[in-house]
């Protein structure tokens, strides 16, 4: 009986000393978070030495996307997604292919709101324009699918609509 409760003793003692010294390791680290060593690894951002000797302009480069002091002054980004941009091409080919031009020419512009300078997009808009009689807006698109794809795969169709285009006015 003496062993079990000299043993459970030196358990207990042990446990003490063990608890102590797990928190002064705690302590410790607590003490080397609070000194920070971002002074050591600190990136030096400042510009080289004679940089504004050197690029006289350079300021006047980027003092458009520094922050202006008008809160009233809104910069937007414009939504870019081109994942929608072609589910709306694919809507707006059901459409088409249904001859409802209305409802393809809303699709195919959506599209283009949600990637600027889709090829795809443009050249049947451009078809959709000139199945509804907006010639004008047909040859605008027609002329923006050339300018992104000059050699893709319509391009051949878009110079002919053009031609065709240029005939008729």
């Amino acid at each position: 009986m003496r062993a079990v409760v000299a043993t459970s003793a030196a358990l207990l003692l042990a446990s003490g000393l063990w608890a102590q010294s797990a928190s002064e390791k705690t302590s410790e680290r607590n003490r080397e978070a609070q000194e920070s060593s971002s002074r050591d690894t600190r990136v030096d951002i400042s510009p080289p030495k004679g940089d504004a000797k050197n690029h006289p302009d350079s300021k006047g480069a980027v003092a458009d996307l520094e922050p202006s002091d008008n809160p009233s002054e809104v910069q937007e980004f414009h939504p870019w997604s081109p994942m929608k941009a072609m589910k709306d091409v694919e809507v707006g080919d059901y459409y088409f292919k249904r001859k409802n031009y209305r409802a393809a020419f809303d699709r195919y512009k959506e599209a283009l709101y949600w990637k600027e300078n889709d090829a795809i997009a443009s050249f049947r808009l451009a078809v959709c324009q000139e199945k509804l009689g907006d010639k004008a807006e047909a040859k605008k698109y027609y002329e923006q699918y050339l300018k992104i794809l000059p050699e893709g795969p319509f391009a051949k169709d878009a110079h002919a609509s053009l031609d065709r285009l240029a005939k008729n006015q």
